[in-house]
């Protein structure tokens, strides 16, 4: 049975749910509205594994896409991990942090991830709610009970200095979240934290490495595009982003 039979059958079962229209997060004076997975739905790795082919993404427990109703901006990008060619500054980038080890654990609440965690979004995100987490609000942010979700520790030496959340599933992993020392904004450790996700599911024999969404108008989400070639899902089908950002 084909991926696309397996899909429609998984499909048929579910029910999913929009949510009214509220002021975008992203981009002022915009409306926007989100699709979700009924959160009672039996959801599994191998289902949402089909669901990420349609742009999908989850966060805790929850699986969803942008529904908005007068915008498209929200776009989910992957990498075809087996085409991707490294920039000339992430391959500096790579270099800059070949001292790094990398070590992976199941997904769970440590407390040394966590002060990290907080240390990053109260210098980076002040002001945006997530400064206001405490450790529950992280583990439902991170964490799911279906999901298979990986932690990969970076430390340079015995300090720790970046995470890297990401959801596997048969063909591929989706990054979840990616959080790393403040005081080593130098790095680059955001993209390098992509870099060796690409490494890995290229040794591996995975074929996607998916990145949530990108909004080509925010500052925040600029740095997916410069990861070539990358595709874009417009809501029908995957398309490789062209040189111009459309």
């Amino acid at each position: 049975m084909t991926w696309e039979s397996q899909l429609q059958r998984a499909l048929h079962r579910l029910r999913f749910f929009l949510t009214p229209v509220h002021p975008c997060s992203y981009l002022s004076g915009r409306n926007a509205a989100t699709l979700f997975v009924d959160p009672e739905a039996e959801v599994d790795p191998t289902l949402y594994g089909h669901l990420a082919k349609l742009g999908f993404r989850r966060s805790g427990e929850h699986v969803y896409r942008p529904q908005c109703p007068s915008c498209q901006g929200c776009k989910s990008v992957r990498i075809p991990v087996a085409h991707f060619k490294p920039s000339r500054a992430q391959r500096r980038t790579w270099a800059k942090n070949a001292d790094l080890s990398v070590s992976t654990i199941p997904a769970a609440v440590v407390d040394e991830h966590y002060a990290l965690y907080e240390r990053y979004v109260n210098e980076r995100h002040p002001g945006g709610g997530m400064d206001m987490s405490s450790p529950d609000d992280y583990a439902r942010f991170m964490l799911s009970r279906w999901s298979n979700t990986w932690m990969h520790e970076f430390r340079c030496g015995e300090r720790l200095v970046a995470v890297a959340v990401t959801d596997h599933f048969s063909d591929g992993w989706s990054a979840v979240y990616t959080f790393f020392d403040p005081d080593e904004a130098a790095r680059g450790l955001g993209v390098y934290a992509v870099l060796w996700q690409v490494r890995e599911l290229r040794r591996l024999g995975l074929p996607w490495l998916y990145l949530g969404y990108w909004i080509a108008e925010c500052r925040k989400m600029s740095y997916k595009a410069s990861f070539r070639p990358l595709e874009v899902h417009d809501g029908h089908e995957w398309r490789v982003l062209d040189s111009r950002g459309g």
